[in-house]
């Protein structure tokens, strides 16, 4: 069965309430103090998780400890006068408390946005599978990008503000490099997108929270920091299991700190020959653009772009 559109969470307005979580590392409180003076330059009020700012004793690399962690997700979540929770940083760490929450009280709650991504691919494949609920892939609120990239705050301010004004997403450099002869009528394919991290969807695979397929969706992918040899096993061992079969499309998104990826996806993916478009300006670069995950968007091979049928956002 194709992957079918998530619920999407209602639209951000002036003098709404969003909390500020840290699932994964610890944040620098200088970058959270600067991310924080965009978002009330927006208009809304932030509020800030009780542990967003701590580090386990044990784990540095941690911003507090796992029951922390995953109590701040849970209540924020269930806090019926917050309106969206907004991840500080990624690092490491989502995982290990996804088992210690409460999904089915999660699922009471009203659909809000959540945004983020690296590590927090993670908890977008849990969002997805757990409560159905449409999340963005987007900029985080004490990384550079946001702090620093005008262009990289704007695409998300107008993707929680005006979702309409932002449903064609494409960069300079966009390209396709595979597959366009076996687009659709007029060029194009349609799908839900799904995706993150690379190496994160990789390691979520056979766990309680993670996806079984990705058949019809259109697969967005980006990464950071990896040898090409490391980034092939991690396609491999998806192709292995099956996850990838049926896929509709592929748009690939930065490879920070890489080694060039673009010839390993187009290998592996050879066999499905669907679209692949690469250049997308997603991901762990100094700017990023928001991408909705959960929601139905065709890819146009000529154009190189990615449209959203729906606004991300009611």
């Amino acid at each position: 069965m194709n992957l079918q559109p998530l619920t999407r969470p209602r639209r951000l307005s002036p003098g709404d309430r969003v909390a500020v979580v840290a699932p994964s590392g610890p944040v620098p409180k200088d970058r959270l103090d600067a991310g924080c003076e965009i978002l009330r330059g927006w208009g809304l009020e932030v509020v800030l998780a009780p542990h967003v700012t701590g580090r386990d004793e044990q784990f540095d690399y941690l911003a507090g400890d796992d029951q922390s962690r995953a109590a701040d997700l849970q209540e924020a979540w269930c806090d019926p006068s917050v309106s969206a929770v907004l991840c500080a940083r990624g690092g490491y760490g989502a995982q290990r408390m996804l088992d210690l929450v409460d999904w089915s009280a999660m699922a009471q709650a009203e659909p809000k946005v959540f945004a983020g991504y690296s590590d927090i691919t993670a908890l977008h494949e849990a969002f997805a599978n757990c409560l159905g609920v449409a999340t963005l892939h987007a900029p985080m609120v004490a990384v550079d990008a946001f702090i620093e990239d005008a262009g990289t705050a704007e695409h998300l301010r107008r993707t929680l503000f005006e979702p309409e004004s932002v449903t064609t997403i494409s960069s300079p450099g966009a390209r396709t490099i595979a597959g366009a002869h076996s687009a659709g009528s007029g060029g194009k394919v349609t799908g839900v997108t799904v995706g993150g991290c690379v190496s994160l969807l990789a390691a979520e695979l056979a766990t309680p929270t993670g996806r079984p397929h990705v058949t019809g969706g259109i697969l967005v992918l980006e990464e950071i920091g990896e040898d090409a040899y490391r980034f092939d096993r991690y396609l491999t061992h998806m192709l292995r299991t099956g996850w990838l079969d049926g896929v509709a499309g592929v748009v690939l998104g930065t490879w920070t700190d890489s080694d060039p990826l673009d010839h390993v996806v187009v290998d592996r993916f050879a066999a499905f020959d669907v679209p692949i478009v690469s250049g997308m300006e997603f991901g762990h670069g100094p700017s990023t653009l928001t991408i909705p995950l959960g929601v139905t968007a065709t890819i146009d091979v000529e154009a190189a772009t990615l449209t959203l049928d729906e606004p991300a956002l009611i």
